[in-house]
């Protein structure tokens, strides 16, 4: 018996300890439910020490609610207080709820809110398509938004109710309102009154007064007559401190229906847009406040929109239902309006001049005579009709599903025709009957382009790059920089010059395009300008339709033949005068250099430099294949080492080798063409008869320099340097002068570049008669000595030999060990 009895007490401790347990998690889950919830969201819903119920839950106006009011924290407590974790548990069920700390808003399925604004609040779930939007995006290719909706997407603070705003006049006083009371005089008061329960407030030395239901305009006076009946001779000052929360309920097709907790401040607008308004089923026309059972007001939010009116707005009272109705009719309207939207009718008594002051009006461009309108009839099938802009059109009524789409303009123009191209002010011009080209182009300055006077009238030129490089130069050797002069800078006048001859008229050919209206094709009359203008009566003045498109080309636009083309050529150097000319048609380099004075008796002929701009786009265009074809070399060179490589160390010296070499490509990469012609001149030429016969081409640039004294020896030498020139030395005499090549030169690949930019090499001169180094040099002429690409360290050697002769010295330990 006694075992039985000490069984059961045991019991009962072990019962007594598991609840104890359990109470202290309800206790330490309230703690964190309270330390989850923001400061004004406690202050708002009024949450003291007597309002918390057991576990720490909230059961006043600022609690979880569920849709018919009844508090849910218990079962939220009794969940989470037998887990391991409780405040893991709460916050696992907030965060599956979309809740977090910092946010006011309850959790979902209880379809609770608290309206008060917060930055950090969640953002609305985005609207669902409506089925009426997916018919009409169906029928125009594009969706159409929904009339007002988006206007409740992450609402501003603003439209949030707020406590510190004036009180309005008819405000009404209620329970939980806060009166601040200050009075002097016979009676010396300052209290913080608070509304109890029954509407009334306790005064000292004055009682209770009852003031629920006392209008805020009312009040002072009101207090001052009540306070009178004890008192005489006090002055009174009354306002209203922290003010009480009311709950309402949005129901309906609302986007976020539930139960709201907001201020006493708040209205029927304010709540709607702290909710999320109504979903894409709800009306935005017919929105509803019921106050104990009657409809007290019904808000149209296209009023507030269109027209800027909330008169039917009104401050709620708590128990306030917000009831959002199903949509009503819909109608679209797309194409040339303001608005291009799906919007709501109020009734079945809406026009299309209706619709079309909803959507804004039509735009400028829009069609004004008729629309189209798309309509389902009897619910069986669709139909096209078609609505005039007239004042019967106009009061046309409108049906639920229609879709009026409002045309453009077409780009048509009835009386003009179009001068585009090489132009001085291209655009479209009236057209009239007998109209000719040279009605269209008067003069011959109409056909000079805005651009050549804005260049023409420049003070000062740009200065040359060379002029730039030249005045860093000195600067950074410690020299003053030549001052920039003011005259003409040849480099830009040159430059001026050949972009001027690439946009100069085309005389030869311009096109008339025209439409044939009868077969909507497109023909084009082709014309000789210069004979257009030239005379009233010429074949090529051609009459011109209503419509045509001129069109006037340059000479660049259309290559025309060489001998219409203006060539300006740049002579520098040892020629008779250096400058700027513009060849004659057909004139050949020779012929404009003996034109322009001959050369010098210093020029150097077998030196001279012809660049032109065409061999220097090939040049380049083949410079970046070579660098891009030695790239791809090294990679498979590269793979192809490392694949076969014994060692770890040779597969690192591949590795080395290789960046060795994409480090030359990369400098071989920045080097710039520049487009230099190889003139084959003999060395011993030195009059304008030696000059190539050579036709030219606009930006030519033919430099004739002066005879060097030195020769040079570049690259892989001891003394890389220019050395005095002596007739009749060869490759061999100056590559000594130099020191010779050195360990890593490429001797089998030495070349020689001449001063008229041909290049001899050793494998290309070389044969069992002549040598690569017997060569006679010239003045100006570099022998270069590349760096060999493919070489084998001296230590790699070593390395090798050093590893075959150990190995070698262990198989024949192995065969003594062996004894064979």
């Amino acid at each position: 018996m006694r075992d039985v009895n000490e069984k059961n007490l045991g019991a009962q401790v072990s019962m007594s300890n598991i609840s104890a347990r359990v109470t202290l998690r309800r206790f330490l889950l309230s703690l964190v439910f309270v330390a989850f919830l923001p400061l004004n969201a406690l202050a708002q819903a009024g949450l003291g020490g007597s309002d918390l119920a057991l576990g720490g839950m909230p059961t006043g106006a600022g609690g979880m609610l569920s849709p018919n009011g009844g508090n849910t924290s218990t079962s939220l407590a009794d969940t989470c207080a037998n887990s391991e974790d409780p405040p893991g548990c709460y916050k696992a069920a907030l965060a599956a709820s979309g809740q977090n700390q910092n946010n006011t808003q309850a959790l979902p399925e209880q379809n609770t809110l608290n309206a008060k604004p917060s930055k950090f609040q969640k953002k609305l779930p985005e609207l669902e398509r409506s089925e009426f939007q997916d018919f009409v995006s169906k029928s125009l290719g594009k969706t159409l938004p929904m009339y007002g909706y988006k206007l409740f997407n992450e609402a501003p603070d603003t439209f949030a109710p707020v406590e510190n705003i004036p009180v309005t006049p008819d405000y009404l006083i209620g329970p939980e309102d806060e009166i601040v009371i200050r009075a002097w005089g016979q009676i010396d008061i300052n209290v913080h009154a608070v509304v109890n329960r029954n509407g009334e407030i306790s005064l000292p030395k004055v009682g209770t007064i009852k003031v629920a239901g006392i209008r805020y305009q009312e009040l002072q006076a009101y207090l001052k007559n009540a306070i009178g009946r004890v008192f005489r001779n006090f002055n009174l000052d009354v306002t209203l401190g922290k003010l009480r929360s009311v709950q309402v309920f949005v129901v309906g097709q609302a986007r976020q229906p539930g139960v709201y907790t907001v201020s006493s401040l708040s209205t029927l607008v304010n709540t709607l847009f702290a909710s999320g308004g109504p979903s894409t089923k709800g009306s935005l026309r017919h929105i509803q406040v019921k106050r104990n059972g009657q409809v007290i007001t019904e808000l149209d939010m296209y009023d507030l929109l269109l027209k800027g009116d909330k008169s039917k707005d009104v401050s709620l009272l708590p128990g306030d239902v917000i009831y959002i109705p199903p949509v009503g009719q819909q109608v679209a309207i797309a194409g040339s309006v303001s608005s291009p939207a799906i919007y709501e009718l109020k009734d079945d008594k809406t026009t299309l001049a209706g619709l079309l002051e909803m959507a804004g009006g039509l735009t400028s461009v829009a069609e004004g005579d008729k629309v189209r309108v798309e309509r389902i009839a009897d619910h069986d099938m669709r139909k096209v009709e078609e609505f005039p802009l007239n004042q019967s059109g106009l009061e046309r009524l409108l049906k639920d599903g229609d879709l009026v789409q409002v045309d453009s303009i077409q780009g048509r123009f009835d009386n003009a025709v179009t001068l585009r191209g090489n132009v001085a002010s291209p655009g479209r011009f009236p057209w009239h009957t007998g109209m000719r080209v040279s009605d269209l182009i008067p003069s011959k300055d109409f056909l000079i382009v805005r651009n050549y006077w804005a260049e023409q009238n420049q003070i000062v030129r740009p200065r040359s790059n060379e002029e730039g490089f030249n005045a860093d130069k000195e600067k950074t050797q410690g020299k003053t920089p030549t001052k920039p002069r003011d005259e003409i800078n040849q480099e830009a006048l040159y430059g001026e010059a050949v972009g001027r001859a690439r946009t100069e008229v085309n005389w030869d050919y311009a096109v008339i395009e025209r439409l044939n209206k009868d077969s909507l094709t497109t023909t084009l009359v082709p014309f000789n300008l210069g004979q257009a203008l030239a005379g009233k009566d010429t074949p090529d003045n051609q009459v011109l339709e209503e419509g045509d498109v001129i069109t006037i080309f340059s000479k660049n636009d259309i290559k025309v033949p060489i001998a219409k083309q203006s060539v300006f050529v740049r002579l520098e150097g040892e020629v008779g005068s250096a400058g700027i000319y513009k060849a004659m048609p057909g004139e050949t380099l020779r012929q404009l250099v003996a034109r322009t004075g001959g050369l010098t008796p210093n020029a150097y002929l077998y030196g001279a430099e012809l660049d032109r701009e065409s061999v220097r786009i090939m040049q380049q265009k083949r410079l970046e294949q070579l660098t891009q074809q030695m790239d791809e070399d090294i990679k498979r060179n590269l793979t192809a080492k490392q694949g076969s490589a014994l060692t770890p160390d040779a597969a690192n010296a591949a590795k080395m080798q290789a960046e060795a070499q994409a480090g030359i490509v990369g400098k071989m990469k920045s080097i710039q063409a520049t487009g230099r012609i190889v003139l084959e001149i003999p060395p011993t030429s030195s009059g304008v008869n030696d000059v190539p016969d050579i036709a030219l081409e606009d930006g030519d640039r033919f430099v004739v320099p002066s005879k060097p004294s030195t020769a040079s020896v570049m690259g892989r030498v001891y003394n890389p340097n220019a050395f005095i020139f002596k007739p009749g030395s060869r490759v061999s005499d100056y590559l000594g002068k130099a020191g010779g090549p050195t360990r890593d030169a490429d001797v089998d690949r030495i070349y020689l570049l001449r001063a008229d930019g041909s290049v001899l090499s050793e494998q290309s001169s070389s044969s069992m008669f002549n040598s690569f180094s017997s060569n006679e040099l010239m003045p100006g002429d570099t022998v270069i000595v590349p760096e060999s690409l493919d070489r084998t360290t001296l230590t790699k050697t070593f390395v090798d030999v050093s590893q075959i002769f150990f190995q070698f010295a262990m198989g024949a330990a192995g065969l003594k060990i062996l004894g064979l």
